[in-house]
């Protein structure tokens, strides 16, 4: 079996509606708290896929909080070897940073559910399932496009929404994980920022329950997409029973 390690930051920001999807591809979850495991003991080849999760520290506030010092030593040590890597919001900024580009402070929080404007190449990449479908945005920083990297989406807010580096890396800073059914964890978690930014947790309850139905199979059709890349056609995954899914 193929093994998946995720890098956590929060409890409820997890793989969510992924989780079953990356078990019918055969793989292993396993979690790390990046906060506080030892991240210079990860082997950075170890795993088959890498996947950085949200959070709501900045991807450049190392000085306050110091175990990002490792965990960007982690990732580039992962990108040297060319290995499938997945970035999700904060994830994304990590990879961004690691690779030299700019993650900066936007001057508007994005936080709610809103389309996306793919770029020609994100039209034809695994993001596609995503044209003209509300995703969830919860990020008051933006990356630039790493070298190399190839720009997929951007939104009115953030220039900057999505880039791909080759087959194997794919940034992504919006919330395609997240389990819109169980948002009132994300209402209730980041309570203080939503009232810090003058946001109604009302409105957003209501745009989750517009997008419970749509969303989840959309992100799943993408990251499904993606993976399906990472390996020849003649290889692609055959669906396991969902009774495989390790934490």
């Amino acid at each position: 079996m193929k093994t998946l390690l995720a890098l956590q930051h929060l409890a409820f920001e997890d793989l969510g509606v992924l989780e079953p999807l990356f078990a019918d591809y055969g793989y292993r979850v396993e979690y790390l708290d990046a906060t506080t495991d030892d991240l210079t003991q990860v082997d950075p080849a170890a795993a088959d896929l890498l996947v950085v999760l949200g959070g709501p520290v900045g991807a450049m506030d190392d000085h306050q909080y110091p175990f990002l010092c490792d965990e960007l030593a982690l990732i580039r040590r992962r990108l040297a070897l060319g290995k499938p890597l997945l970035g999700i919001c904060l994830g994304a900024q990590l990879i961004a940073r690691a690779l030299g580009s700019s993650v900066y402070a936007m001057p508007e929080k994005e936080i709610g559910f809103a389309t996306l404007t793919l770029t020609r190449q994100g039209r034809r990449s695994p993001l596609a399932a995503l044209e003209g479908l509300p995703v969830l945005h919860w990020h008051g920083d933006q990356f630039d496009i790493p070298p190399g990297g190839t720009r997929l989406a951007h939104t009115r807010t953030a220039i900057n929404q999505a880039f791909a580096i080759g087959r194997q890396v794919l940034g992504l800073q919006f919330h395609l994980e997240a389990d819109v059914g169980l948002m009132e964890r994300w209402l209730v978690g980041h309570c203080a920022e939503l009232a810090s930014a003058g946001i109604d947790p009302c409105s957003l309850r209501r745009q989750a329950h517009k997008a419970v139905h749509a969303l989840p199979a959309a992100g799943r059709q993408v990251i499904g997409d993606w993976l399906d890349q990472l390996e020849p056609a003649t290889v692609r995954h055959t669906p396991l029973p969902r009774t495989t899914t390790a934490v």
